[in-house]
């Protein structure tokens, strides 16, 4: 499984152009599962596990991988599923995203396939409020799942969603009072991070689910006579979305001079140096990594001074 990952420089010559690459694998059965190739650091078989005292019920143990201590947790376990059974026939997948590193236990790992973000669906509406699927696929006449592992993390090492404090002085938080910001995220749980970290900096929230959504209801404000720039403080937006990413939503809004010159800052998963290339060539103003309250309430609480003296 060495060669399963091309190389980064590879694959970020697909961000900005609406496409994601996503690795397919396979729990206990015959469902197809899916998670974007940027969160992917590398794919191995089942390290050595060490059992470690009073650790979360769906983490089977740490390992050393070059180096490092990892946890690694049975991705099956995580989403409600009975454990995997053959640790030693199993294949870990190494992952970094909200700013952590961490090991999924899976059955077997199938190969990357390059699709668009167009092709990438929210999840069925009759799925429930208490799904792990962040968005589905059709790859060769077979369903993919794509897990909210977002969600997974959440749960396994809850984090807070309250800023410190400090970070507002008494006149940001009078002036937070009258701000709207409108942020787009497909993962329920990183909405309702987001949300509760503005709304207890006293903030207005809009939520909506993906870039489409999002662009068409910018454009309904702006076929109205509305500025969004006028209506909202700033937009705060996910980078991986079903049907159009965070990249593609920027590159729209500064195209439409209607709504070009709205602050955007993507907050996003996916690490890595790529990341803040991208923000300048897409045209949005900031980039922050997911899910630091302090660091996200320090960036509204500096776009709240700035527009005020404007």
């Amino acid at each position: 499984m060495a060669g399963v990952l091309d190389s980064v420089n590879q694959r970020t010559q697909l961000v900005g152009q609406n496409r994601l690459e996503l690795l397919l694998f396979r729990l206990d059965g015959s469902q197809l599962y899916g998670i974007n190739v940027f969160k992917v650091k590398e794919v191995l078989q089942c390290p050595r596990l060490t059992l470690m005292p009073k650790s979360g019920p769906v983490v089977r143990g740490v390992a050393n991988i070059r180096g490092t201590t990892l946890p690694i947790l049975d991705l099956a376990l995580a989403i409600g599923k009975p454990a995997l059974a053959d640790l030693q026939n199993s294949f870990t997948i190494i992952t970094e995203y909200n700013t952590q590193t961490l090991g999924f236990l899976v059955r077997s790992v199938e190969r990357i396939v390059n699709m668009n973000w167009e092709e990438i669906l929210p999840p069925p509406k009759g799925a429930g409020l208490d799904h792990y699927l962040t968005a589905v696929t059709h790859f060769e006449n077979q369903l993919v799942e794509i897990i909210d592992v977002e969600k997974v993390l959440a749960e396994a090492a809850p984090v807070s969603e309250v800023a410190s404090v400090e970070i507002l002085d008494a006149d940001v938080q009078i002036k937070a009072l009258s701000c709207r910001v409108l942020i787009v995220d497909d993962s329920s749980v990183a909405r309702r991070q987001i949300i509760r970290c503005l709304q207890n900096l006293g903030v207005e929230v809009v939520a909506l689910n993906d870039g489409r959504e999002a662009l068409t209801f910018l454009k309904q404000m702006a076929d109205e006579g509305r500025r969004p720039a006028d209506e909202f403080l700033m937009m705060i937006s996910d980078i991986e979305m079903p049907e159009m990413d965070g990249y593609t939503l920027t590159t729209e809004v500064r195209h439409d001079p209607r709504m070009q010159d709205m602050h955007i800052l993507l907050h996003t998963s996916l690490s890595g140096v790529f990341n803040q290339n991208m923000v300048k060539r897409v045209g949005a103003d900031d980039f922050l990594a997911k899910f630091q309250p302090d660091d996200l309430a320090t960036r509204v609480a500096e776009r709240i001074r700035h527009a005020d003296r404007n």
